[in-house]
């Protein structure tokens, strides 16, 4: 008997239906075709194993399993459920086989007949609900996930025998809800930092609210101790929240890479991913030979933070140059190319030099002559013409630190944050895929950074003084455009300009001797 049931499988952050046919017919052995690898070969003995356990029993004769298209590749092992409904289907243990054809089923199985959670099972709900199935069966640790999805009945099961009497009373369970939106901005400014614990630094808050207002990356310069990764890890608290289509696609991305936690539902904050220096070039951008989204598409529309820059080996950092221009990975492989989206703000942080100390206000700088330069050097020029705002960070003196009076809010300087881009997305509607500043090219800038004549001369006097590079120049008329925004100023104005300039450190000649 021939029977046929529905999964899924999941390539970049898009999944594809899969036909699981089972033929039970004379003769002997197991066959599994279609392209499988060895986890899904593999698929077989687990199933055996469940369906003897849970007092079915597997037929002794020839079993024929293909999975259709069977040009796709079929990786891991969450095939094992709807292969294990054909087998008992095709062998006349099933009662009404003919439902089958209502649900995409999706789950690995233990040998005792459990079913174990799964990858992407948000995806899979979509493109279930897309092609027009009746419902979809994941495991219960994803079934929150997969409900997040309307107009589509969702069922969690925790073991094979229960999703045998579900075909026999369709009854029997009861299909997951989810609020998705109470759950989405009942938890958008649940926020385990905050700005008004930051002593002193005010500067630094002034250099991170402009990066978030203008999604600019920003660097952060300064000796071990004062304070740079603590800074960078409450950006996202001033980030504006995400919009319901930017947690959906977030979503997607971390279901994929299997980094949503079980029985969780929509990410409602914007990621903030640390990866640590010791990174290999495909775990940050992704890839694999069964391609897997990296840490720059983990950090999508939020925050990627590179903590000690220039100890991360040049070859990873070069391979960010590309997203960050295109905000997408592309991955090419033999039988097939996938993108994954990439649009996230760098924040990365360094020491001056190797020791630490040049430029600290009050211990000396160890290193030799030209040890500076050579240390910053590890970080490619290029790399360095893609980040926006140079900020110096100096230790916070002891007066400001034992200051017991809280500064400025998160929520405070979010409101400013929300209102500056509010201005850039009516400025920018006319042009699709740039709602922010930093994401403007040059013949957009131009348009839109005029400035006037008193403006003018004083970018062309620091220019010439302060001996800044050409790259600095556009860098600098997209500080001033947000700033002028959070200044609620329809032009720019010298003060403007004033106030971006200084946030090109590392393009002044002779910086780091």
């Amino acid at each position: 008997m021939l029977v046929k049931t529905f999964g899924s499988a999941v390539y970049g952050v898009e999944a594809i239906t899969i036909t699981i046919e089972v033929n039970v017919s004379m003769g002997q052995g197991y066959a599994i075709v279609g392209l499988p690898d060895n986890a899904v070969r593999e698929s077989l003995h687990r199933t055996e194993s469940a369906i003897k356990t849970n007092h079915f029993h597997m037929p002794r004769t020839k079993v024929v399993v293909n999975l259709a298209p069977a040009d796709i590749k079929k990786t891991g092992s969450a095939l094992d459920l709807p292969i294990a409904l054909s087998v008992l289907g095709a062998s006349e243990q099933l009662e009404h086989p003919e439902r089958l054809k209502d649900y995409i089923i999706m789950g690995e199985l233990g040998l005792d007949g459990s079913v174990q959670s799964i990858r992407g099972a948000l995806p899979i709900a979509i493109q279930a609900r897309k092609e027009g199935f009746k419902g979809l069966i994941v495991p219960k640790a994803n079934a929150m996930e997969a409900g997040m999805v309307n107009n589509l009945l969702v069922y969690g099961v925790t073991n094979l025998k229960e999703l045998v009497n579900f075909f026999a009373d369709e009854q029997s369970l009861q299909p997951e809800s989810v609020n998705t939106r109470a759950d989405f901005f009942s938890n958008q400014y649940d926020f385990d930092f905050d700005f008004d614990e930051v002593r002193g630094q005010e500067n630094i808050k002034r250099a991170l609210e402009i990066a978030a207002a203008g999604a600019h990356n920003a660097i952060l310069i300064g000796p071990p101790g004062a304070g740079k990764t603590m800074l960078a890890k409450r950006l996202p608290t001033i980030l504006p929240p995400l919009s319901l289509p930017e947690a959906l696609e977030t979503t997607k991305i971390h279901s994929v890479a299997g980094k949503l936690p079980l029985n969780s539902s929509l990410i409602s904050k914007r990621p903030f991913r640390s990866p640590h220096h010791t990174i290999s070039d495909v775990a940050l951008v992704g890839g694999g030979s069964i391609p897997q989204p990296g840490e720059i598409s983990l950090s999508h529309n939020g925050v990627l933070f590179l903590d000690e820059l220039p100890e991360f080996k040049r070859t990873v950092l070069e391979v960010m140059r590309q997203p960050m221009e295109e905000r997408k990975v592309s991955i090419s492989r033999t039988r097939v190319a996938l993108d994954f989206p990439a649009n996230f703000m760098l924040i990365a942080s360094m020491n001056p030099c190797a020791c630490g100390y040049y430029n600290h206000p009050e211990k000396d700088c160890t290193c030799g002559a030209g040890m500076v330069q050579k240390y910053l050097n590890r970080v490619s020029g290029p790399l360095l013409d893609r980040i926006d705002l140079h900020v110096e960070v100096t230790p916070v003196a002891f007066n400001a630190l034992n200051n017991q009076q809280k500064g400025e809010s998160s929520a405070q300087i979010r409101e400013r944050v929300i209102s500056a881009r509010a201005i850039q997305t009516e400025r920018l509607q006319a042009y699709p895929g740039i709602y922010a500043n930093a994401q403007m090219g040059a013949g957009l800038l131009r348009k839109i950074c005029q400035l006037n004549t008193a403006g003018d001369a004083l970018l062309k006097r620091a220019m010439e003084r302060l001996n800044l590079s050409a790259r600095a120049y556009d860098r600098i008329l997209k500080l001033s455009r947000t700033i002028a925004d959070l200044a609620d100023s329809v032009t720019i104005k010298p003060e403007h300009i004033a106030e971006a300039i200084q946030y090109r450190s590392l393009d002044r000649e002779g910086w780091g001797g």
